[in-house]
């Protein structure tokens, strides 16, 4: 089987269809993204991901315009932060500002956690995610989303959500980290009509507080099917999400690795190495929930 999944896009619930390869910035140096959003572009990404907790809109939407390609080929996510939970249509006006962009194709709540922006190691009292989900579907007769979604929501969040009256519009897309040490729930997504995003692809770690350590990379599967493909190991598992029908979005600032992570075309991999990756038995996240206020992560797909 051989891959075109440069030009790919998979279909969301609401007929929209999202780019399969998409350029991840989180953690994107400031003075990078900008730079690095414009040679992704021209290179052919048409999905680029960042998010208010990033800090690096407005590079983000700098690397946009400077690309020279038409904002309706570009597919944009950004994310609700935290402590604008109760405040949605301003979260959307502030990365809408920053992003100097007139509309997000994917809006998505970024954890399911509701920040008391006063404090915010507490949680705010009297909301939570089911309340930021009724005001995200409002923002659809605005003409300022096209899609909105949720990120980092785990079954319990999923089922909590779905099974609310409130809940008129299921999530077209939960953005979670997906790999293979954290292989996570997308049959479960897939089973509700809900497309994933895979965050963290690559694994990998920093000494911020917000992360933990993944030694993915280096994962001797990974290894094996990289050498035997002559692929690089970053190379094996993007196309192993993709194959699984996952959106990916791996991070990185370097022109020579956004290229890499991009020639995902006239090759793939067997049954056989999709199989044997499948059937890693580490279990490692990149992202972890000790700076918020409550636990977000409970271990599915662990």
């Amino acid at each position: 089987m051989n891959s075109t999944f440069t030009t790919h896009k998979f279909n969301l619930n609401n007929g929209a269809a999202i780019p399969a390869i998409g350029l991840g910035t989180w953690q994107s140096e400031e003075h990078a993204t900008c730079e690095a959003v414009k040679h992704a572009l021209q290179k052919g990404y048409r999905h680029i991901d960042t998010a208010l907790n990033y800090g690096n809109e407005k590079e983000v939407g700098e690397g946009i315009r400077a690309s020279g390609v038409p904002r309706d080929h570009i597919w944009v996510t950004t994310k609700l932060d935290n402590h604008w939970h109760h405040r949605v249509p301003e979260g959307l006006d502030s990365s809408l500002k920053s992003l100097g962009l007139e509309y997000i194709d994917l809006f998505l709540i970024h954890f399911p956690c509701s920040t008391d922006p006063q404090d915010r190691s507490k949680h705010l009292t009297n909301w939570d995610f089911v309340k930021t989900w009724k005001e995200m579907q409002k923002l659809l007769c605005t003409g300022k989303v096209k899609t909105i979604g949720v990120s980092n929501f785990s079954v319990s969040h999923l089922e909590r959500l779905l099974n609310d009256p409130s809940c008129k519009i299921i999530p077209a897309v939960n953005q979670i980290e997906l790999h293979p040490h954290n292989p996570s729930i997308l049959k479960y997504c897939r089973s509700k009509g809900i497309h994933c995003t895979a965050y963290s692809c690559l694994g990998g770690h920093t000494n911020s507080a917000i992360n933990t350590r993944t030694e993915l990379i280096n994962d001797p599967v990974v290894l094996k099917i990289s050498c035997a493909m002559e692929k690089t190991a970053a190379q094996i598992l993007i196309m192993w999400g993709l194959q699984r029908g996952t959106s990916m979005i791996p991070k990185s600032v370097t022109p020579e690795r956004i290229d890499s992570n991009f020639e995902m075309d006239n090759w793939s991999l067997s049954e056989a190495e999709t199989t044997e990756l499948d059937r890693i038995q580490t279990r490692s996240k990149v992202v972890g929930d000790a700076w918020m206020p409550i636990r977000v992560f409970f271990g599915d797909g662990m």
